[in-house]
């Protein structure tokens, strides 16, 4: 005798019943399925500066999930913009990718070889802050098994149920805390300078400020504002930094400063 398919509200309960227990993201996730219509799921927690810490991931595509465990958290998730949510501390919500990307984001290269590679076309982010200094965001994505991005009526469905899943993840993970030693960490442009310093590549901070934003996926007026500069200045910053890195390409940039992104001991 065959098994009827559980319903929503079923959904919901094995999730509420896991709550607290090793299987909570994977009932989360099948109960977010149930609610949502979205290829994979990513989630992940982040504490201070620290490299963000896989907890679940489900895709049918595997070209998804493919290089998260190398490339991505040995350096590249430094440019991806769910990160910088974490990092600027913004309040509990729901975020989507082309809300928060920068305005190149599509055009930069951390965009052509990394993020293209996943098949990812769109993404969205339940995100907590359970302690200071750090977040769990529960990443839906939409990706080359259906190759089309949120409607207006999935993003209304998001929002629909945004109250009980953001409620659910912060009981889940309430005591989640980091670890806040008071110290301040290197900032990404200083960790290019000094592991760029290695490569005989003597870079000013602005020059390093530069190349991380166009690593991001940020344009010329963009950085201009980002860093209170005229465009026009940050054009000088970017001919000299081409030329101290012996390069004519954002493309030749990416492959340069990508794994000097991550502390010397992760290469």
């Amino acid at each position: 005798m065959s098994t009827a398919p559980m319903s929503t509200a079923e959904h919901l309960a094995a999730a509420i019943a896991t709550l607290g227990e090793e299987g909570f993201p994977a009932a989360l996730t099948q109960w977010l399925h149930a609610e949502l219509a979205f290829d994979n799921m990513t989630l992940l927690s982040y504490v201070e500066d620290a490299p963000p810490t896989p907890v679940y991931r489900a895709a049918r595509d595997l070209r998804v999930h493919a290089r998260l465990d190398s490339a991505y958290l040995n350096g590249a998730y430094l440019l991806d913009p769910f990160h910088q949510l974490h990092l600027d501390g913004v309040a509990e919500g729901i975020y989507r990718l082309q809300d928060i990307a920068p305005d190149h984001f599509t055009r930069g290269d951390y965009y052509l070889t990394y993020y293209a590679a996943t098949t990812l076309t769109d993404e969205i982010a339940f995100l907590i802050t359970p302690a200071p200094g750090v977040s769990v965001m529960a990443c839906l994505g939409r990706d080359a098994t259906t190759n089309r991005k949120f409607s207006a009526r999935d993003l209304a469905e998001v929002a629909r149920s945004a109250p009980i899943c953001l409620a659910l993840m912060r009981r889940h993970w309430a005591g989640l805390s980091g670890d806040l030693t008071g110290k301040a960490g290197e900032s990404v442009p200083d960790r290019l300078r000094r592991n760029a310093a290695t490569l005989g590549i003597a870079l000013t901070p602005r020059q390093a400020d530069v190349a991380f934003l166009i690593l991001k996926g940020h344009s010329t007026p963009s950085i201009a504002l980002r860093l209170s500069v005229s465009p026009q200045t940050v054009k000088v910053f970017r001919k000299q930094l081409y030329s101290r890195c012996g390069i004519s390409s954002q493309a030749e940039l990416f492959s340069l400063f990508l794994p000097l992104l991550g502390s010397p001991e992760d290469r």
